[in-house]
Order: structure tokens, then sequence, then C-alpha cells
């Protein structure tokens, strides 16, 4: 690979953002046209709806980046070698791909980089858009255009977590901030459906509390999962339900959770011990007990609490279900990219799921104290 390349190279920026807006009229032009004769809560709505997807898409999309080492396909940013696609830069990939024919930069890894950067700037579009139109639209709107305005920013965080995964050459951190980011970004557009579709959902304020603390459970399960992920840490046991035939393997847990660190080293610049890996591995086997325990009480509560909170508890036990199936198939099965990928959709999907969740509760909550309130007034 060409070592003299720039890490960061704006040249190309202007055609990116053309290519965004181009990629992003499509799925506008579709959502106006079924939406033409709707009020502007339903249109924002099914934008969100849209952008919600694509979001889940592209951070399922971020997986496969990662799973197929596609992270420095392009080694600088935001183009490819200065060059908005890998078209115009298929001199510098085959001098690269020559000199190191498994990667890190090879053609096919330069297309998967790219389209995710792509996905990345139409969902940037997509939110710009909302934005502009809530404020446009703002004193017909139920919450207030900040929301909008807030998940547009973080956006450009993302963004920026994207640069620095390129030019920090997938310092496990960023990666890890990377994908949470990601997660946040999928809740905000959640919570912002919800409030355009305004659909309330009554909960107990014991069972709305217990969702919470699922929720936060379920976040830090991610955050270990995606440090697994990005140190390489998923084959670091092998089988089921010990590790390596042993119940409590030998791990090093000081090097192992070093946050500050290259990826594959210790912060002193050692190569990284084998018995790390086995406790980034073995911390996030161990809390997916306590993580899908959680869930299976929650989903019973919500059963026992009646419609349409059924619904909620039959999809997060499909999807705990799926995520213990599929992070078991992981480990016996030597990592096969199919059931990574689904790993990754479910445990992003279980946000999406908990998020709404969260959110109805909140605005039925909001809704009670304003009914009581007005009450007590007359």
């Amino acid at each position: 690979m060409d070592t003299d390349v720039a890490l960061v190279d704006f040249a190309p920026t202007l055609q990116l953002l053309s290519l965004a807006a181009l990629v992003a009229l499509v799925p506008l032009a579709w959502v106006w046209l079924r939406q033409r004769r709707a009020d502007p809560r339903a249109r924002l709505a099914a934008l969100t709806a849209l952008t919600l997807f694509l979001t889940f898409d592209l951070i399922v999309f971020g997986s496969f980046t990662r799973l197929t080492d596609s992270g420095l396909g392009c080694p600088d940013w935001p183009g490819c070698y200065g060059s908005a696609s890998p078209l115009g830069a298929r001199g510098d990939i085959a001098a690269a791909e020559a000199a190191m024919p498994t990667g890190p930069v090879t053609w096919s890894k330069a297309w998967i980089e790219m389209i995710h950067r792509y996905l990345a700037m139409t969902v940037g579009a997509l939110i710009l858009v909302t934005t502009l139109f809530s404020w446009a639209a703002r004193s017909r709107l139920p919450h207030s255009p900040w929301w909008p305005t807030f998940t547009l920013l973080w956006v450009i965080v993302q963004g920026l977590f994207g640069k620095y995964t390129v030019t920090l050459k997938l310092y496990p951190a960023i990666v890890t901030l990377h994908l949470l980011g990601g997660i946040a970004l999928l809740a905000l557009l959640a919570i912002q459906h919800v409030a355009f579709r305004d659909r309330a959902l009554a909960l107990s304020t014991g069972l709305r509390r217990g969702a919470g603390f699922v929720m936060a459970l379920l976040v830090l399960q991610i955050a270990l999962g995606g440090w697994v992920s990005t140190n390489y840490a998923v084959l670091a046991c092998s089988g089921f339900p010990s590790c390596s035939g042993q119940w409590w393997p030998t791990m090093d847990f000081a090097h192992g959770f070093t946050l500050l660190r290259d990826l594959g080293h210790t912060a002193d610049g050692a190569l990284l011990p084998f018995e790390a890996l086995v406790a980034i591995h073995y911390v996030h086997r161990s809390f997916a007990y306590l993580v899908v325990a959680a869930m299976l009480v929650l989903a019973w509560a919500l059963w026992r609490s009646g419609e349409p909170a059924r619904r909620f508890a039959l999809a997060l036990l499909a999807l705990t279900a799926l995520q213990f199936a599929t992070g078991l198939s992981n480990v016996v099965l030597d990592w096969p990219i199919v059931a990574a990928l689904i790993h990754s959709g479910g445990a992003a999907a279980m946000t999406g799921v908990l998020t709404v969740l969260l959110a109805r509760a909140r605005l039925a909550a909001v809704r009670g104290r304003e009914a009581a309130a007005l009450a007590l007034a007359t």
C-alpha cells in the first residue's frame, strides 16, 4: 500500500456531496409522491421511517465492511486516493493490491468501503432535509425541531468517527465508538418517528423503569460486542458453553480492556497477548447471559400487561432467540459472515424495538400528567 497517500484529502468533497444529494433524491421523491396530500407531520413520519430503515442498513453494512476487513479499503478520507470513487483511483488501487494482494487495499474492499460512505452520506442528506422541513413546519409539529437538529449534529459526529477510523488505522476505541454512534443515531430516529406518528402506549412506572434498565444492559452488551469485533476476538474461545474446554480460562483483563491502544498492541506498543483476547471474548459471552435473562423477564412482564404491549414481548423474544443462535454459531461455526451480520442486525433491531417501546410509554406518561393537570385546573 502506498504509505505516502494523504490521510485526509478534501479534493473530492464537492463530488461526493453532489452524489449524496442525487442518491437521496430518489427516496425523497418516493416519499413526497406517496405523501403529496398528507400533512407535514405525516410526511415527516414517512421520511423518518425511511431514514430509520436506511440507518439500520448502514449499521449492517458497516458490520460487513468490518467483517471483510474493508475499513482501510480506501486509505484516505473522505474519498478514495483523492477521487470520489474507486473508478478514479484504479491505478493507485492496482499498485497497492500488487504490493499486498490480500489487502488492506484491494479493488473489492475499496468498493465496499466507498459504498458504506455513500450510504452514510445519503442518510446524512435525508436527515438534513428532515431538519430543514421540521423548522419550516415547526408550528404544525408535535415536538421541537431541535430533535432533528440534534440528530443532524450527531450525524456530523459520526462522520468524524468515520474519518478517524481511517486516519487512526482502525483504532479499536474509535471503531467501537463509531458502532455505538450508529446505534445512537438509530435510537434518535426511532424517537422522532414515534413523535411524528403520535402513538402512545400506557405502561406502569415499574415496567417503564424495567425497560429502561434492560436498554442500559443492551447498550453495554453492544459496546462489549463491538470491542470483541474490533479486536478480532470472536474466535478467542472455541466451544460452548466452556471456553476452549475451560470454565474459567486464563485471561488478561488489564491489557484486554485498556481502551487507549492501537489494534493488536498493548498501550506500550507490545503485541497484545492472546489471553487479552480471551478476556474480551469471555466478558461479552458472560454478560450475554444476564442480558438474555433480563430480556426474558421484560418480555414476560410485557406479555402480562396485555395488548398492544404483547407485540413488543413477541418481538423481544424472537430477537433474543435470534441473538443467542447467531452468537453461538459465530463460535461453533468459526464466525460465518452471514451469522455475524445477522447478529449485528439483531442488536440494532433490539435497540429499535426498545427505543420505540420507551418512547411510546413516555408519550403516554406525558399525556397522563397533562390530563391530570388539566383536571386539577378545572
